[in-house]
């Protein structure tokens, strides 16, 4: 048996899939943020999201504001984009969204979603928690889901299906890491493989 140590408090060894987080600016443009704190739970209306986002930011403000919002599953083909919303502060960057993915709008609700992600979540927010600190969690209804076709054939063993969905993790000491433990870089990195992407 190994022994275990008391440690700093932390979530290091249990990581969480990558979203991103679609809404409507007032201009009515797509607006994307990259979030991972996000889990489930079941309610009398249907499955529901919990959805925390730390800090005051553009995305948190438009949330806010419609109620509604996308998560995208961020996939390893999507993860250079993913990485520069995640690295890129909209309130200091007025050009954030000059970068868009290829961008479809909900089937049910009026939020823009991503084409090439496997999985999309359309959100209704039906509860704001404040958490202090900046930190909020939205408890939101799952009012549609989108997939990937591939992923419906139920003849392809699941483990196949989650690979070809290839989620990207967001692990411990900030990098990202593949479904199947492959090291996908440092938060920063993968965004430079975008066209006109600066070093």
């Amino acid at each position: 048996m190994m022994a275990k140590v008391k440690t700093n408090i932390g979530n290091d060894f249990c990581p969480q899939a990558l979203f991103l987080y679609g809404t409507k600016q007032e201009d009515g443009q797509p607006h994307f943020g990259l979030f991972c704190w996000f889990g489930y739970f079941d309610s009398p209306e249907g499955l529901g999201v919990m959805a925390c986002i730390g800090e005051e930011k553009q995305t948190k403000d438009l949330i806010r504001k419609n109620g509604v919002f996308s998560a995208n599953l961020v996939s390893e083909e999507l993860l250079p984009l993913a990485d520069y919303y995640g690295c890129t502060y909209g309130r200091n960057v007025s050009d954030k969204m000059k970068r868009l993915p290829k961008v479809e709008w909900g089937e049910v609700l009026d939020v823009p979603t991503i084409s090439d992600s496997p999985v999309s979540f359309e959100l209704e927010v039906k509860k704001t928690i404040p958490m202090g600190g900046g930190s909020d969690i939205f408890l939101c209804l799952i009012r549609n889901v989108t997939k990937d076709e591939r992923l419906l054939d139920t003849s392809v063993p699941f483990a196949e299906r989650l690979l070809q969905a290839a989620p990207v993790l967001a692990s411990g000491e900030e990098t990202y890491s593949s479904v199947d433990g492959r090291y996908l870089g440092k938060w920063g990195e993968p965004m430079k493989s975008l066209p006109d992407a600066k070093e």
